[in-house]
């Protein structure tokens, strides 16, 4: 018995040696690394298994996802158009970071509602001549779901080309004969990066958190909207449908969401002098890149901004660049406005973030509460020239861990109709700022609360 104690106790302690070397040879930011190490010191197994499953850092893969949805477009290389000036050095970054180019803005319409959305979606759906793609985080076997579905069966019936491509856990709760009735109806389904005991490992981590659909390789959906019956009947959230070259580099993307090397045959020299131009550049993020990209454009944003920045998120636990870019702009003069909802749909999340949101109003920024609801619209609109809307949250695993993407716009037009979006769902808010406080009136155990779950950040 004392011999099996001490080869576990050796086995052991060299697979924790092994994993403390690993996490220093990440070269990861020092707190980070030294809150794996005390981790893995101070938490036996459990500190192993965490690393296992959250800990790896897959920013040095090649891969994380190989497979492809078969026979779907490669991206036609095309050259940058050409950009307003004031907002060149964005549009270059997110080019050099992403090969996200820019191209001309097509017809836009924007939804707020589920009941605006889904049947714009299924009467694309029905004019379809050819192929449909569609990449979802969520599609419930609710009726709304199954109305999806059947549509898209239909479609497929008639000899259309239908490819599915959900995330393995974003629908962990939906039953496999749902997927499986499709596939025998016509519709080529994939799941997103299967995690199946045993090999979940780190796997679990890194999920495609895109909302997509092309229709045709011309029009496009992006936005925040999962399929399911909640965002009809009590969930607001933004959704955006774009028309044009465009909708084939959305489409490329959901070919290959895995495979950063899709768009590096494009040339991405951004001519110069830049004119006017209306235009829309569609953005990834993902944890294969080297690069935080939607994150950092973010950033930049904030620190460009000359007059305001408005925000929505439904989470709202941010990275220390984010945080120190909203106090750069404030101090600034910049007016910066987020917009959360009053409560959020888990309750751990909602004491996380908490602590983040008295940070950003302790930097001077405006924090609302959307009480008509919960919240889920991404969304940020800056000096009536810029807009962006996506599946981004403004969390740590949106901008480090899921796959992501965001269409930017430049252009007046669009960017004052999504500062009305925002500005109608201020008549549905509060000011936070009287509810959400580090003074020490508040009591101190819900305070000390607030802080250990804000550890849990980047998990949740």
């Amino acid at each position: 018995m004392d011999y099996a104690r001490w080869i576990w106790l050796i086995l052991y302690g060299t697979l924790v040696v092994s994993t403390m070397v690993t996490v220093l040879m990440d070269n990861r930011q020092p707190a980070k690394t030294l809150a794996w190490l005390l981790v893995l010191t101070f938490l036996p197994i459990v500190g192993l298994l965490l690393y296992v499953f959250f800990g790896h850092n897959h920013r040095k893969k090649q891969r994380i996802y190989h497979r492809r949805l078969p026979g779907t477009l490669t991206l036609t290389p095309i050259r940058a158009e050409q950009l307003p000036a004031h907002h060149s050095e964005l549009a270059q970054q997110f080019a050099n970071q992403g090969k996200s180019m820019p191209y001309p803005t097509g017809n836009i319409e924007i939804y707020t509602s589920g009941y605006a959305f889904f049947p714009a979606l299924m009467e694309a759906f029905s004019k379809a001549r050819h192929s449909i793609v569609l990449s979802t985080y969520i599609i419930d076997d609710d009726p709304l779901g199954r109305l999806i579905a059947d549509t898209l069966a239909d479609q497929a019936a008639r000899g259309i080309d239908v490819r599915l491509l959900y995330d393995d856990v974003g629908c962990w709760k939906v039953r496999n004969k749902f997927f499986k009735s499709m596939s025998r109806r016509g519709i080529h389904v994939e799941a997103f990066m299967p995690v199946h005991f045993p090999a979940l490992t780190g796997k679990i981590n890194y999920r495609n958190h895109r909302k997509l659909c092309v229709i045709d390789g011309e029009t496009a959906f992006v936005g925040g909207m999962n399929i399911a019956k909640r965002y009809v009947k009590t969930w607001r959230d933004t959704h955006m449908r774009v028309s044009g070259p465009i909708a084939k580099a959305i489409e490329a993307v959901i070919a290959a969401p895995q495979d950063e090397d899709v768009l590096k045959h494009i040339d991405t020299t951004l001519p110069r002098p830049l004119p006017q131009g209306a235009l829309t550049q569609f953005v990834t993020s993902s944890p294969l890149s080297p690069w935080q990209d939607i994150m950092q454009g973010y950033v930049r944003i904030l620190l460009e901004a000359k007059h305001y920045v408005y925000m929505e998120s439904p989470y709202f636990m941010p990275t220390e660049p984010i945080i120190v870019a909203m106090r750069s702009a404030v101090l600034a003069g910049i007016d910066v406005r987020l917009m959360v909802p009053r409560h959020s749909d888990a309750i751990l999340v909602e004491w996380a973030s908490t602590s983040y949101l008295a940070q950003a109003i302790e930097a001077g920024v405006q924090v609302y509460f959307y009480q008509d609801g919960f919240n889920h619209s991404k969304l940020l609109v800056s000096d009536d020239t810029l807009c962006t809307c996506g599946s981004t949250n403004i969390d740590f695993r949106s901008f480090e861990n899921n796959f992501e993407a965001n269409l930017f716009f430049y252009d007046s037009e669009t960017a004052m109709r999504m500062k009305q979006v925002f500005l109608d769902d201020m008549q549905h808010c509060t000011l936070a700022n009287e509810h959400v406080s580090r003074h020490p009136g508040r009591p101190f155990g819900r305070r000390l609360w607030e802080s250990i779950t804000r550890l849990l950040s980047p998990l949740l």
